[in-house]
């Protein structure tokens, strides 16, 4: 069995002084960030962490929250990162199922801390500064140690928690780079949030290529727009979302920009096209003139928490010729498509996609909770069953029909109706509601809902919504609601989802 410390110190080993994170106008060497790090593994320390314990992170992206992500991996702590969109009882539910010993939380969101019955400590810019430091035997991790439990949305409406291991992060990074390919001076803008796998896998991949990541604690446009115009920005993630805000405010692409890897939700093929047609401002020397030079710069991909982010990647170039495929499966990772019944389904036949792999988790945390209907968990390692209806083409390219049945994805964001529909449903006067997805022109989806009151019963769209701001999350929360008698049903007597998003399209 492989064993290892932690990354950050065999990375600061190999290359000190290269740049290891830029955030606004500050930046810092791997050796500089690995001295912050050891100070804050000195401040865990005295809280009491150690290896094996489960820590909760309540914090946007900030310098901080990377340096946690290394101290909790040196002391062999588990990272819980919190999302900080949820609602009071959300994350108390969260906090509560993994058992954190300490949840670990900045200024901004101290309004959180009055619901949860834990241990709590403010992070700040002093856990970073001072001679405060510890000399660390570094803990002898196997690969196969968890680094993180992500949450992710249930079907059942319930989140469940992802453990993801050293060695998922690892075969992640290593595919990843295997496929697009590693420059010595990348630069990587990540906005998506560290508490998202796609944040996270960001930081670990950096680490162990010895590149530089910007980081930004959202996607705020004016300021993803400036860095793409003032850094030698290489590589960017967005969600489609984010793609079609910078594509209505960009007339071209920086020159050192080379990859835009979109996932998070379905990209829609002319979004593609819009973006690699954008004129980009590349000049190469060709017999000593220089000229403007146009590639395509879109990776569609698809990924999952459970496999510890990317799963299939369809290279630019392969992108603009085939829109809509999200490519072959990465290197180490297996794709198969079956039917109802398990059985393995030729190519261009619709089935569920089925994924193998040592990206792939072994099973959710608490797995003796989940039960056997629950036909997104296998107890078999390092396969699973993601629920998403899928193909494989002639060439072994994958196309995704359906992400997991009836999953609304808003703006990178997954919600599944049956999380919704019980919260409206706790209101008194909602006898029952369903909620679908609508294609939105920004978000890719937007959350709706039809809602059967209780007869004789009067309640108005801003209280059911004010109603529902304490149970879920915003981007949870329906954009669009319909009051009905009834619900259209089907023959058997189930809601008919289709007629609904059929009546309410057409509000």
């Amino acid at each position: 069995m492989m064993m290892t410390s932690d990354w950050l110190t065999s990375r600061v080993q190999a290359s000190p002084q290269k740049t290891a994170l830029i955030i606004g106008e500050q930046q810092w060497t791997y050796a500089e960030l690995d001295q912050k790090v050891n100070r804050v593994c000195a401040r865990l320390v005295d809280a009491g962490v150690e290896s094996g314990d489960f820590v909760g992170v309540l914090m946007p992206n900030c310098l901080e929250y990377v340096c946690l992500i290394h101290a909790l991996a040196r002391l062999g702590a588990i990272l819980v990162p919190l999302k900080t969109r949820l609602s009071a009882a959300e994350l108390q539910w969260q906090i509560e199922h993994v058992g954190c010993k300490l949840v670990l939380y900045s200024e901004e969101l101290v309004d959180e801390l009055s619901i949860v019955n834990s241990q709590w400590s403010m992070v700040n810019e002093s856990w970073l500064d001072g001679d405060l430091s510890l000399t660390i035997n570094n803990c002898q991790l196997t690969i196969d140690n968890y680094q993180a439990v992500v949450f992710t949305s249930g079907t059942s409406g319930k989140p469940k928690g992802v453990p993801l291991t050293f060695n998922n992060h690892f075969y992640s990074a290593l595919a990843s780079g295997y496929l697009l390919g590693v420059l010595p001076d990348d630069v990587w803008l990540s906005c998506l949030p560290l508490y998202h796998v796609g944040g996270l896998a960001v930081i670990w991949r950096s680490c162990l290529y010895g590149t530089a990541v910007n980081l930004h604690p959202r996607f705020i446009l004016e300021d993803v727009n400036r860095a793409l115009d003032s850094l030698p920005i290489t590589l960017i993630s967005l969600v489609p979302t984010m793609l079609h805000r910078l594509l209505e405010t960009r007339r071209h692409w920086p020159a050192s920009l080379r990859l835009i890897l979109l996932g998070g939700a379905a990209a829609a093929p002319e979004l593609v096209e819009r973006a690699n047609g954008l004129e980009r401002k590349q000049l190469t020397i060709d017999n000593c003139q220089l000229s403007i030079v146009n590639s395509p710069l879109v990776a569609p991909t698809y990924g999952l928490t459970e496999a510890a982010s990317q799963l299939a990647t369809m290279t630019p170039a392969e992108a603009a010729q085939k829109p809509g495929s999200v490519g072959k499966p990465l290197l180490f990772t297996g794709v198969e498509i079956v039917d109802e019944n398990g059985r393995s389904l030729p190519p261009n036949a619709y089935g569920e996609i089925v994924v193998t792999g040592p990206t792939v988790i072994a099973g959710y945390f608490n797995a003796q909770r989940i039960t056997d209907s629950d036909s997104s968990f296998n107890p078999h390692p390092s396969s699973f069953h993601t629920g998403d209806i899928g193909y494989l083409d002639d060439d072994g390219d994958l196309w995704l029909v359906q992400r997991r049945s009836d999953l609304i994805v808003s703006g990178g964001e997954n919600v599944y109706p049956a999380e919704v529909e019980a919260a409206l449903k706790r209101h008194p006067a909602v006898a029952n509601a369903c909620v679908v997805g609508l294609p939105d022109a920004e978000w890719g989806q937007k959350v709706a809902a039809m809602v059967q009151l209780l007869p004789e019963v009067s309640l108005t769209e801003s209280e059911l919504l004010a109603f529902c701001r304490d149970r879920l999350a915003r981007y949870k929360q329906p954009r669009l609601l319909k009051f009905v008698s009834e619900l259209p049903l089907t023959a058997s007597g189930k809601i008919a989802r289709q007629e609904v998003m059929a009546q309410l399209a057409d509000d």
